[in-house]
Order: structure tokens, then sequence, then C-alpha cells
């Protein structure tokens, strides 16, 4: 159980970023993001770890293990910002959050050794909330004009999917996750000093980024890799569904708005396929 709640914990991390960011990142360029946010997050893991371990040391994995660690955290959030940068916000969002389902699906793999039928349904299920979710009020147009922008999104799924299971089965004495941000850190340095110059951002987005990257990176990041080490990953890929509507109820609780009926029905969706999903790992007695 309590793998579960570090999951929900790193789910509400990153479903506090629209209210906590509103627009402030929105002047600051791709590689001004990673740098910022980046460098916020490092500092912030070390200084946890510094605490927790009592020791200033850092011990960097094997190369094996860090090449991981820039494929989820670095190579992700990098194309991750593009993709939203270079998609229509929406339907960008919703490709995105595939990660969800692919976490279900290759988890499910690596447990039954096939695909089993009911996960996939719940897990599409689950995919179908995230959709009615984003797109309460709204329609959707998948323009020919974003297909880049789509790709990458689509990309994001894949690519922050494979780390988190690869991380999961990852038998290690040590958290690596403060040594792979810092790693990611100094990568976002490095692209940010190759593209200079840049302008000088203003309060409002160094503060945004700063609590992008203590929050829905560092904290984020620390939360999901305790929950990923001892919880079933696929009852952890369902609540991960969470993060959207919860991010909009928070923005609405937050500011006071009124919550589209569609929300409530998506996350309804979800919560139903989570619990069904959920049942079927009980049924076969991999819970």
């Amino acid at each position: 159980m309590k793998n579960y709640l570090y999951a929900m914990g790193a789910i509400l991390c990153w479903a506090s970023l629209p209210v906590a960011t509103g627009s402030g990142l929105e002047s600051l360029s791709t590689e001004e993001l990673m740098f910022y946010s980046f460098s916020s997050s490092a500092i912030f893991l070390y200084i946890m770890k510094a605490f927790r371990e009592k020791s200033m040391k850092i011990s960097f994995p094997k190369m094996k293990i860090t090449l991981l660690g820039i494929w989820g955290i670095f190579i992700y959030h990098y194309v991750y910002y593009l993709a939203l940068d270079h998609s229509s916000l929406t339907e960008g969002a919703i490709l995105t959050t595939t990660w969800s389902f692919w976490i279900v699906i290759f988890s499910s793999l690596l447990e039954f050794r096939r695909l089993n039928i009911k996960i996939v349904l719940t897990a599409l299920a689950g995919m179908g909330g995230i959709v009615l979710v984003i797109t309460a009020g709204k329609g959707l147009s998948f323009g020919a004009e974003y297909l880049p922008g789509y790709l990458l999104a689509l990309l994001c799924g894949l690519i922050w999917s494979s780390f988190s299971v690869a991380l999961g089965t990852i038998k290690q004495e040590k958290d690596t996750i403060t040594e792979f941000t810092i790693v990611a850190a100094f990568l976002s340095l490095l692209l940010f000093l190759f593209t200079l110059p840049h302008s000088i951002p203003s309060a409002k987005a160094i503060m945004s980024a700063i609590y992008l990257g203590t929050i829905p990176l560092g904290l984020s990041f620390y939360l999901w890799n305790k929950a990923l080490k001892g919880g079933n990953l696929v009852v952890i890929g369902y609540l991960s569904y969470l993060t959207t509507p919860l991010a909009v109820l928070l923005v609405s609780l937050i500011h006071k708005g009124d919550v589209h009926p569609q929300v409530i029905v998506g996350m309804f969706v979800i919560i139903i396929a989570s619990v069904i999903g959920k049942l079927s790992l009980k049924n076969t007695g991999n819970l």
C-alpha cells in the first residue's frame, strides 16, 4: 500500500503544475526551460539526499544505468517540451498522456508474458477517460501542420513508460534518481550554452521554472522512483491515469471555476477502469 501512496504523491505533484505555474513558463524557450527547471531539480534532490543519507557524497551508477536515466529524465522532458511547443495544446496533451497506457501494457507483458485482453481493454478505457477530461467543452482537430509535434508527443509516451517499467525491474541497493537528475541538469546546461544567446527571463518565469524543478520534477521523481521499486507496475499505471483529471480539478478548485460535467464523467471512467483492471490482476493472482 505504501508504494501506491508514493505513486499518488508523484501524481499530485504532476497535477499541481498547471495551477501553480499558470502562464509563467510560456515566455521560456525549450532550452531555457530545461536549464532552469533541471538546475532547480538537481539542487533540490541533492539537498534531500544529503539530509537523508547524512553525506555530501555523490556516487554515479554504472554507464548502462546512467544511460537509462538520460533516456527517461533528460530525453523524455526535452521531447515533451518540444512536443507541446510544436503541436496544438489539447491534442498534444492527449498524445503525451499515452505513457499511462503503455506502462500498463508493458508491465502486464512482463507479468503474464502475453497480452491480457482484460488489461488491454481497461487500459484503453482509461485512455478514453483522459480524452474525455482534456476535451471537455472542446473539439478535437489533428491538423497536418502539427504532425511533427504529434509524433514527438507519442514518442513521449513510449520513452517515459519504457523508463518507468525498466526502472521498476532494476534491483539496486541505492537510489539513483538524484544522480540521474544531476546528469540531466549538466546536459541541460550544455544545451543552454549551445543555443546562446538567451534573453533575461521575467521573475514570474523563473519562479515557475523553480517550482517545476522542485515539485513536478524533483519531488515527483523521488516519489515515483519509490513507488516503482515495490508496487505492482500495472496498478501504478492505472493510478497514473488520474493525473489529468486531478490537474483539471485543482485548477477549478483554486480558481473557483466551474467543472465541466465531462471532466467528472472522464474521471469516473478512469476510476472504474482502474478498479476492473486491479480486480483482473487479483483474479489471476498477480496482486
